[in-house]
């Protein structure tokens, strides 16, 4: 369930930046085509990019660390059956919503089916054109909806050639990828905004196929005499749908300059930047001389070349990461597993957020047993991470590390998994 809302929050957020791209840079552009296909591809990029899962690793050239095995912190908590976390409010509640778009959605889609039913079907200049009093002028699919039919009027034959266009260009197909988009994201006020620049597009591709056989200032003319308020179907491109102004601008513009089309290329760092955010994994990864649980024995030669010690302890002595002679816990092992049961609780912060995952903390074991430098080097939030520090800066002391039978600050890493049962 996290996942899935993890998912639709990232895909959210790269449909909102890339509409947003295209109104800033792009929408006052008149170059329609490539106007349609990248707003397509960016829509269905959003999709895409939150789905996948690189990791880079950023490599350090260091021994590593002595490794304790994984301790795992799984806080059961038995909950009411009758109670519901807000994770699962939110999720009914989102399912609620899907729940509800596609019944509008397939509510629509049947509705214009048995309108064109209902309809008288023509076929003029290779075009089907379905004729019924309640229709406004519209394109559905592969038909021309009419109120009436007449191509003897100028009027008329405008409409037609505009609607025509929609259908050779399937204009309904991207509404259709565009109300499957609204069902998932219904949430997203941007998903509108998608919608509202496709559909600009699409009359503006329309409206270009008309003025070049008819003028500008007839079919303007045209567009000012037929606005209404009606309003077709979610697959329909109704003729006066879109502000009318704003397409007699758009006609009225002169075309972009070839030049201009660099603006499109400026998408592409955008995509990269939503796929590095969303798709790709930072893990910083250390390259390991053969890393080493605790419990293993390993062989060092000492001499001046190999001598693993890369940072000073606070008492200014190195601080080893393999040593001849391993740390180990008071009491084993078993000790420091006793007392990490004993002392490690899972943070409510986490639980409630339904966080889990593997905290990895480093910490020196000096000369003397003590430990200190305590570090996250990766953690989940939630609390977590400082849970797992708190834990283990008050751990009692070790035995220290040896090298050549003297005592060593050692540094140590221990994974400590927090996962809801």
């Amino acid at each position: 369930m996290n996942l899935i809302l993890t998912y639709l929050i990232e895909a959210s957020i790269c449909v909102g930046i890339t509409v947003l791209f295209y109104r800033l840079v792009l929408s006052g552009l008149t170059f329609f085509t490539l106007n349609r296909v990248l707003l397509i591809g960016m829509l269905m990029l959003s999709f895409i990019i939150p789905s996948l899962s690189f990791q880079i690793g950023i490599t350090s050239f260091s021994t590593a660390e002595i490794t304790l095995p994984e301790f795992l912190v799984g806080n059961v908590v038995k909950q009411d059956s009758s109670s519901f976390t807000w994770q699962e409010i939110v999720f009914l509640t989102y399912l609620a919503g899907v729940v509800f778009m596609s019944v509008y959605l397939i509510l629509g889609y049947f509705t214009s089916q048995r309108m064109i039913g209902k309809s008288k079907l023509l076929r003029y200049q290779n075009y089907w054109i379905a004729v019924h009093p309640e229709f406004i002028p519209a394109s559905f699919f592969d038909y021309i909806l009419l109120p009436d039919f007449n191509p003897n009027r100028a009027e008329q034959r405008q409409i037609i050639l505009h609607e025509s266009v929609h259908v050779r260009l399937k204009h309904s197909w991207d509404l259709l990828l565009i109300q499957f988009a609204k069902i998932i994201f219904w949430f997203n006020p941007l998903i509108y905004q998608f919608e509202k620049s496709l559909r600009e597009v699409h009359e503006y591709q329309a409206d270009r196929g008309v003025t070049s056989s008819y003028s500008k200032k007839e079919y303007s003319g045209l567009l000012l005499q037929l606005i209404t308020r009606g309003q077709g179907w979610h697959f329909m491109n109704n003729f006066n749908q879109f502000q009318t102004k704003k397409r007699i601008i758009m006609m009225s513009k002169p075309e972009s300059q070839k030049k201009e089309l660099r603006r499109f290329l400026l998408a592409f760092p955008v995509l990269a930047a939503l796929f590095f955010v969303f798709s790709c994994e930072i893990t910083p990864e250390e390259e390991m001389e053969g890393p080493m649980m605790a419990g293993e024995v390993k062989e060092v030669k000492i001499g001046p070349a190999n001598i693993n010690a890369r940072t000073l302890a606070k008492d200014g002595d190195p601080i080893f990461d393999v040593v001849e002679t391993q740390p180990e816990p008071q009491g084993g092992m078993a000790g420091w597993n006793a007392y990490l049961s004993q002392n490690l609780t899972y943070p409510a912060q986490a639980k409630s957020a339904g966080i889990e995952g593997t905290v990895i903390v480093v910490f020196v074991v000096n000369t003397d047993g003590s430990i200190s430098d305590v570090e996250v080097l990766r953690g989940i939030g939630g609390g977590a991470d400082e849970e797992a520090v708190r834990v283990v800066e008050n751990a009692p002391n070790w035995i220290s590390g040896k090298q050549k039978d003297n005592p060593v600050n050692t540094r140590m890493r221990l994974p400590i998994r927090f996962k809801l049962s």
